[in-house]
C-alpha cells in the first residue's frame, strides 16, 4: 500500500504526558471503492495525552489536517456503536480505545473486516441491520398490545438473568468483523444475528420461539458457525455471541426447552 507523509504539528500543539512520547503516528487507511481508489496508509503525528482516545486522535486529523477523512461516529461513550473500526488489526470502538492501552507509538486504523467498504473507515451495515430484522427483535405474543386491562409481564430476577446479558448488544458490528465464517459466507447470518435470536427465544414473556428456530435452522445459519469464540472476544459489551449460538443450538437439538 501506498504511504502519505503528513507534516508534523507545530511543537506548541504537542501535549507532553508522562510515561508516554508527545506524539504517535496514526496511520488510516483510505479508500473510495465507488471512485475506483485502492486502499492506501496517510500517516499524521498527533499529540496524544493519557487519556486521548482513537476516535479523539482521528477526529484531531480532520480538525487540523484532512477534514475528508470518512469516520462514524456518535455518542462517543460506548453507547451507540457507531465507530466500529479495526485498531492495530483488532476490531475495536474507537471511542472506548485509549491510546496509553496499546502500547504502541504506532497506531493503525483500517474499516472492518466482512462489510463493504462505503469509504476510508465507514462501512455498509445494510446486511447486519437485514439479518437482525429477520430474527424479529421484539416481544411476540397475542396479548403484546395495550388495552384498558393490560398489566405488566411480571419477570424474577432468574428470568431475567437468563437473557440480559444479551440484551445489551449495541449492534456495532464487531463481532461480525471477527467472525471467520462471515469471511467465507456473504450469506451467513453472524453472531449478532444469532445472538439476539436468542436473547428472545430465552424471555419467558415471549412466544415466537419456534418461528424464529426455523429462521436460524438454515445452512447459512446456525450451523454454520464453528464457534471459533472470536466475537466474544472482541464484544465490547460483554454480550457473549458464541455462547448464545450454543445455548440457541440446544433449543434445535432438543437440550433445551
Amino acid at each position: 500500500m501506498a504511504v502519505v507523509a503528513v507534516p508534523k504539528p507545530s511543537e506548541e500543539s504537542k501535549t507532553k504526558i508522562t510515561g508516554q512520547p508527545n506524539t504517535i503516528t496514526l496511520r488510516i487507511s483510505r479508500s473510495n471503492p465507488s471512485e475506483g481508489q485502492e486502499a492506501a496508509f496517510s500517516e499524521f503525528q498527533i499529540p496524544v495525552q493519557k487519556w486521548t482516545t482513537v476516535l479523539e486522535a482521528i477526529l484531531y486529523v480532520k480538525q487540523n489536517f484532512d477534514h475528508s477523512v470518512a469516520v462514524r461516529y456518535s455518542c462517543r461513550q460506548a453507547s451507540c456503536g457507531s465507530c466500529g473500526m479495526k485498531i492495530n488489526g483488532k476490531p475495536a470502538l474507537a471511542c472506548y480505545t485509549k491510546i496509553s492501552e496499546l502500547n504502541s507509538n504506532v497506531v493503525t486504523v483500517e474499516p472492518m473486516n466482512n462489510f463493504p467498504i462505503i469509504r476510508d473507515l465507514a462501512v455498509d451495515f445494510k446486511q447486519l441491520i437485514s439479518n437482525h430484522k429477520k430474527m424479529k427483535p421484539f416481544i411476540i405474543r397475542e396479548d403484546s398490545e395495550v388495552t384498558p386491562e393490560s398489566k405488566e409481564f411480571i419477570q424474577t430476577p432468574q428470568d431475567l438473568e437468563k437473557y440480559l446479558q444479551f440484551s445489551y448488544c449495541i449492534k456495532c458490528g464487531l463481532c461480525n468483523s471477527a467472525c471467520p465464517t462471515m469471511a467465507t459466507d456473504t450469506s451467513f447470518i453472524g453472531p449478532q444475528g444469532l445472538a439476539q435470536a436468542y436473547r428472545y427465544v430465552a424471555d419467558n414473556r415471549d412466544k415466537g420461539k419456534d418461528e424464529r428456530l426455523k429462521i436460524v435452522d438454515d445452512s447459512h445459519g446456525i450451523w454454520r458457525c464453528h464457534f471459533a469464540g472470536s466475537c466474544s472476544q472482541v464484544c465490547p459489551k460483554g454480550v457473549d455471541p458464541a455462547m448464545a449460538i450454543q445455548l440457541l443450538r440446544g433449543y434445535l437439538l432438543g437440550f433445551r426447552k
